[in-house]
């Protein structure tokens, strides 16, 4: 029962490289790889939560030597994110992340008519806030002239 006892004492350090590195470095690359985003979406935002655990880690080292299981639940945190049968970081994003994500970066984005916004979103992060800038500065008159030139000079070309 020595060496079994060892084992489970020690299982976060046996398995959690494994869990929390290996596998996800591997998955990651496939999904880079692969056309769907659907997992870039799951890899992406399991490293993000990865990452935040890390400097919760550091951040709290002295306190959280005090709780002996800590490892172990941080083991079943990213058992749950990883695995895909429970697929957690992208459920993190879809019921978490997205709605704040969703609400950053806008000037006043909630008063444009929803065509635009759904234009926005679709936008890079420093295009979306150099539109912006030119709607509020100048009015949506003016960026509806502003798209109706591009498509007038696209047809040309």
């Amino acid at each position: 029962m020595g060496g079994l006892g060892t084992m489970a004492r020690h299982l976060d350090t046996i398995i959690g490289p494994g869990v929390m590195l290996l596998y996800p470095l591997y998955a990651s690359m496939r999904a880079i790889e692969s056309p769907s985003t659907l997992d870039d979406q799951q890899w992406l935002t399991y490293w993000v939560l990865y990452s935040f655990m890390a400097l919760f880690e550091l951040s709290t080292h002295k306190i959280l030597s005090w709780f002996p299981i800590w490892p172990y639940l941080k083991l079943l945190f990213c058992v749950w994110l990883v695995l895909p049968m429970f697929n957690g970081a992208a459920y993190i994003y879809e019921n978490f992340v997205r709605q704040y994500i969703k609400n950053i970066g806008s000037y006043g984005g909630t008063n444009y008519p929803e065509e635009y916004k759904k234009v926005l979103h679709m936008m890079t992060f420093d295009a979306r806030k150099a539109v912006e800038r030119y709607i509020d500065k100048y009015g949506t008159d003016a960026f509806e002239s502003v798209i109706r030139a591009a498509e007038k000079e696209a047809k040309k070309h």
